[in-house]
């Protein structure tokens, strides 16, 4: 699982299938083949070659024509609308949980005392 602030390796797909080619047309192993390249991790590598040996694009997102795109965003033409639509979504989550205006009124109360 990725960790927060991780940055991902991204390698070219002239990249890839040089590192396939290497490691088929020679008599070295992945990791050797990996290390030789700066690859990350020889896992990797084997993958690349299991997609190639199958006939798949190296790089194909499951379900996703881009991964960047998540769900739109809200575009409000002022400001003031913006301000009123952020507004009416406090005052419904405090109408939704009463509870936790109180806890927070008087948990700021005990700490300026």
């Amino acid at each position: 699982m990725a960790k927060k602030g991780q940055v991902f390796q991204q390698y070219t797909d002239e990249f890839k299938l040089g590192a396939v080619k290497a490691y088929i047309e020679g008599s070295l192993s992945y990791k050797v083949v990996a290390n030789q390249l700066e690859i990350r991790s020889c896992t990797q590598l084997k993958v690349w070659v299991r997609k190639w040996m199958n006939g798949e694009k190296f790089d194909v997102r499951k379900g996703q024509s881009n991964p960047l795109k998540g769900r739109p965003r809200t575009v409000f033409d002022t400001v003031e609308e913006e301000r009123d639509y952020l507004k009416a979504q406090v005052d419904y989550l405090k109408k939704r949980y009463p509870n936790l205006v109180k806890e927070a009124s008087s948990v700021n109360k005990n700490a300026i005392k």
